[in-house]
């Protein structure tokens, strides 16, 4: 993946743009991250399928429940 760096430099005024490579631990880094966000995701799917499942059960809206626990 490249990495796009972008440097400003206030007394000149000069801005610098340099593209590279990402190295390996960046690598690593994004991977992990993106792991972690697939799973965070995954379970906040989750809670709001199961949390549907009970508002089914009892006939109530997802307004309604709001309303109810305040």
């Amino acid at each position: 993946m490249k990495i796009i760096e972008k440097e400003f430099n206030a007394m000149t005024g000069e801005e610098t743009i340099t593209e590279r490579e990402e190295t390996a631990a960046e690598k690593i880094k994004r991977e992990a991250d993106e792991a972690e966000f697939a799973t965070r995701q995954a379970e906040a799917e989750a809670r709001a399928t199961a949390r549907q499942a009970i508002l089914d059960r009892l006939g109530l809206t997802e307004e309604e429940a709001r309303l109810l626990l305040g």
